[in-house]
């Protein structure tokens, strides 16, 4: 039989049962919606954490402090208190790098006028807007005067200025943090974030009137700093390393009590987590379409039990066996070839329900489609191989007996 006449004749036998036709399909359906679906949520989270990493800085080099041992018990790392403000001071003559601002951050209730809200308090240098890579939208930034004198000036991130109702006019007015009176400098530019860690959800404050009001450690959690030119990366970690041993008087034997990590890491970190995480849900989704597989080859057994007698037919005026198995086949192909298109329009509608319902990021890949239609295809050849060859194999003579 011709291609054409095996493909008429198998819809023309699926749509006169449209009803267990469309259950047979529902495996299907499901399986290939739920692969779009779910690999295009993972995807647009990688590639939401991408965009967030490269808007810090692709200069962006992070100095954390090392670990730290409690008797017998050693902590991870960051739990030293290793890094302080003299460290960064003295990673700022360093002529590789272009900015350094140390960190230090508290959580405190601002208040401005009759709104208030809890947000971070971070206590840093000039620098940060350059390191960090943002912008200022009204007013002006930290000055070195304003930390080397411990100002209370504040530097306002654009959601925390949206919560407190400050605008333009706002520079220059006060806000209390903690409860001391500040004064507000300057607005920085939106820089767009979602999820748990906003970084526009923050107030700057020069560091050492952090350590003076809030912490009163000298201590630093982070020290942040920008390279001069991103093929300096290597270069800048080498001066840095080598400053800071110099700086906590650590022999040659000694480890580092500092650790320092660049955006190339980060990035390759989330990446592999991310992707590892939309395999897995892909994996997951997949077991739908295995099991609209198992349900196309019962189905597809029940058919050659109930087509028996027309098989005898078939074979008894010169059907070849062959052709009895491509009618069959042909069959559980149109099956879930149909479901998976089925299954591509409602994985594209999810998708797009979970973009502007939930507010997250997808990534609809045109690679993802083919692959989950490919997929439900190989299930409707892989299940339908065996009752194919069950009806190839009936003998004519008994299948013509066949009640």
């Amino acid at each position: 039989m011709k291609p054409r006449d095996l493909i008429a004749l198998a819809l023309g036998r699926l749509t006169t049962s449209r009803l267990r036709t469309a259950l047979t399909m529902l495996g299907v359906i499901i399986g290939v919606a739920s692969v779009v679906a779910l690999v295009s949520v993972g995807q647009g989270t990688t590639s939401n954490i991408t965009d967030r990493l490269e808007g810090l800085g692709t200069n962006l080099l992070t100095i954390n402090p090392g670990s730290s041992q409690q008797g017998a018990t050693f902590l991870g790392a960051g739990s030293s208190e290793s890094l302080t403000l003299q460290d960064a001071e003295a990673l700022v003559t360093l002529p590789v790098l272009a900015g350094v601002a140390p960190e230090i951050s508290t959580s405190q209730l601002v208040v401005a006028g009759d709104a208030n809200t809890t947000t971070t308090v971070l206590g840093t240098t000039a620098d940060y807007p350059l390191v960090r890579s943002y912008e200022l939208w009204q007013g002006s930034g930290l000055t070195d005067l304003s930390v080397d004198q411990a100002l209370r000036l504040a530097v306002v991130g654009a959601t925390t200025a949206d919560d407190l109702g400050l605008d333009a006019s706002s520079v220059g007015s006060e806000i209390k943090i903690g409860g001391l009176p500040f004064v507000v400098a300057g607005i920085l530019q939106e820089k767009g974030g979602s999820g748990f860690q906003d970084p526009d959800d923050q107030v700057l404050i020069p560091v050492t009137t952090l350590q003076k009001y809030f912490s009163g450690s000298d201590a630093v959690r982070t020290i942040a700093v920008s390279a001069t030119a991103a093929d300096s990366i290597d270069e800048a970690q080498s001066a840095i390393t080598e400053r800071l041993r110099s700086e906590h008087e650590l022999g040659l034997a000694d480890e580092d009590d500092f650790q320092i990590l660049d955006q190339a890491q980060l990035l390759e970190t989330a990446s592999a987590v991310s992707d590892t995480l939309t395999l897995m849900l892909a994996g997951i989704a997949s077991i739908s379409l295995i099991v609209g597989g198992i349900g196309i080859m019962n189905i597809m057994l029940v058919s050659v039990r109930e087509r028996t007698r027309e098989i005898g037919i078939r074979k008894s005026i010169g059907a070849r066996s062959r052709d009895i198995l491509a009618q069959f086949l042909v069959e559980s192909v149109t099956l879930s070839l149909v479901g998976g298109l089925v299954g591509v329009v409602f994985g594209v509608a999810v998708t797009f329900a979970i973009s502007t319902f939930a507010d997250w990021n997808v990534s609809l890949d045109i690679a993802t489609i083919a692959i989950a239609v490919g997929f439900s295809v190989a299930i409707g050849v892989i299940f339908g191989v065996w009752p194919a060859r069950q009806a190839a194999r009936l003998d004519p003579i008994s299948a013509l007996r066949h009640e």
